[in-house]
């Protein structure tokens, strides 16, 4: 569970640290059309779909890790 989260940690530090990066031409173009917060959207949407895949799959394998333990 600790790897888990330690995980997740990393993501997001390694997301915010791509973000501080000084922005280019692509963003500005997009910046300027609007069409950059769709992107965000679909980042953050991406990004919360893993974090909530992973989740799951750590309960799951709790789950499976008591029922053998308990065997």
């Amino acid at each position: 569970m600790r790897k888990t989260y330690n995980s997740l940690i990393l993501m997001l530090l390694a997301t915010v640290s791509l973000s501080a990066q000084s922005p280019s031409t692509q963003t500005d173009f997009l910046e300027s059309t609007g069409k950059i917060y769709v992107v965000v959207a679909v980042i953050l949407l991406i990004f919360i779909g893993i974090i909530a895949l992973l989740i799951y799959l750590e309960r799951r394998l709790a789950k499976i890790e008591q029922a053998y333990e308990d065997l």
